[in-house]
């Protein structure tokens, strides 16, 4: 069971999810429903008599109808170590608070939002070089894996349901235009949020009326003028922040490809004092 099929693209075309390609592929039958509040699809489940129903990233929340039908419960595989970063992005929320640590935690469902009882919890570090696209494949296939040691765990009865411990924070859905640079931000910050945008939204400026994309940057010492190009000897871009530099590594202007940064400088005729937006 998937969400519908969602218009993409610049030519609006009418895209399935991955996880209905992939099933199909694999001779799985798929529904969409519109609506999971409707008895025909309620009752259609019912009839499979699922000992456990899975949610990983469906992005509804699952009507008390549905959370009573399986023998062992609807279980959720979420990418946080919960009750940290409830909600739809967890992954870039824990690399845009600069985490160290985050990981996986399967949970007994209820009606709230991710608040449902801890199963299973693996944590793992977030380095330095990773991205929201980076981290979620390396969670990804813990999950898989902690999900499997769940319904083990779940059919021997050595894991048990306990409370979600300590204070929650949440990670609200990203939207197109959260990718918008705040040069007034720290450059450790700035840095954070490039990683944490990769690969959707991506982080992105506005550079003379053209929209650039950033896809790598390193946070430096030093001071300037916030969104100000302070340096651009040795092939490096270095622009001011509210505090310290960001050298801005990987770029990809407008309809282009990624380029290193000496590229970008000699393409666009780049000098200090010009300003990104």
């Amino acid at each position: 069971m998937t969400q519908t099929d969602k218009l993409k693209g610049r030519g609006h075309k009418l895209s399935p999810p991955p996880v209905k390609t992939a099933a199909l592929e694999a001779g799985i039958k798929v529904v969409q429903p519109t609506t999971l509040r409707n008895d025909k699809f309620i009752d259609e489940l019912r009839s499979m008599n699922p000992e456990f129903i899975v949610v990983i990233a469906y992005g509804k929340i699952l009507p008390e109808a549905i959370l009573k039908i399986p023998v062992n419960g609807c279980i959720n595989v979420h990418a946080s170590l919960l009750p940290k970063y409830r909600g739809a992005a967890p992954i870039a929320w824990a690399i845009l608070r600069g985490e160290e640590k985050t990981g996986v935690t399967t949970m007994r469902m209820d009606e709230g939002l991710d608040t449902g009882p801890i199963l299973l919890q693996e944590e793992v570090d977030i380095s330095r070089e990773d991205t929201a696209g980076s981290l979620s494949i390396r969670l990804a296939s813990l999950g898989a894996s902690l999900l499997i040691e769940t319904f083990e765990g779940i059919r021997k009865g050595s894991v048990m349901p306990r409370a979600q411990p300590g204070e929650a924070s949440y990670a609200p859905p990203l939207k197109k235009e959260d990718g918008l640079i705040d040069w007034s931000k720290s450059a450790f910050e700035i840095r954070n949020f490039v990683r944490a945008m990769q690969p959707w939204p991506s982080a992105y400026c506005m550079l003379e009326g053209e929209r650039v994309t950033i896809l790598k940057a390193e946070a430096l010492e030093g001071s300037g003028l916030p969104g100000t190009v302070i340096r651009t000897s040795k092939g490096q871009l270095c622009v001011g922040t509210g505090q310290g530099l960001i050298s801005l590594l990987e770029l990809q202007p407008s309809g282009k490809r990624p380029m290193p940064a000496s590229a970008f400088i000699l393409g666009r005729k780049i000098m200090g004092g010009m300003v990104l937006k």
